[in-house]
């Protein structure tokens, strides 16, 4: 599999479940989310715009995706956190290896800028993509456990040694049974031993 068909796999709607360890405080954080994937072909004015603000030439590009997200964590508190966004990424291959290359985005994930990462597919046909911030750096992989279940790990180190590792399950949403929009997601955490019990890790968003 390559980028652009491990792209076209994740376009639909999604819930993600996921839990955030953060490391230096040896505390964990749990998560959800609704995220919906649109396939973007290289020739959208999206991508198009994308790969110009990189300044980068759209010929080279392959196409991309549109991705929208909200959710909350744990820790939020009242109106003050935002889990909710949108951005675009546009796939730009290598020219002698279509499993590896850049990832033009209009936003992160670790910060909110416009950044490229590098990907490339490894040997169990898993994405992994390398992001350097100016403050922080990201590694993730995402992975198909099954065509409606999508696996994804990330690690995040940031200046200072404030670092966090996350793991994710997204299930698709069957539209067929659910004809909504994406709506917020509220965590049950009354139960306070069904929390301490999920202990896994996640990524916020995309």
């Amino acid at each position: 599999m390559d980028a652009v068909k491990f792209f076209q796999q994740s376009a639909g709607r999604w819930h993600s479940s996921r839990t955030t360890h953060h490391l230096a405080f040896k505390r964990s954080e749990i998560g959800e989310s609704n995220i919906e994937v649109q396939s973007l072909e290289a020739d959208s004015p999206q991508i198009i715009a994308l790969c110009e603000m990189h300044q980068v030439s759209p010929s080279i590009t392959v196409g991309g995706s549109h991705v929208s997200w909200l959710g909350t964590m744990a820790w939020d508190k009242e109106d003050e956190e935002n889990h909710e966004g949108n951005t675009v990424f546009a796939i730009v291959p290598d020219e002698d290896n279509p499993t590896r290359g850049r990832l033009l985005r209009e936003r992160g994930y670790a910060e909110i800028v416009p950044v490229v990462g590098r990907f490339h597919m490894d040997d169990e046909g898993g994405l992994v993509l390398t992001t350097e911030y100016d403050t922080m750096s990201s590694i993730e992989r995402f992975w198909f456990a099954s065509p409606n279940m999508r696996m994804r790990t990330s690690t995040i180190k940031r200046f200072g040694g404030f670092n966090s590792a996350s793991f994710c399950v997204e299930t698709r949403v069957d539209e067929t049974t659910d004809n909504s929009t994406t709506q917020e997601v509220t965590p049950n955490f009354e139960d306070r031993e069904v929390l301490d019990a999920r202990q896994f890790y996640s990524v916020l968003g995309w």
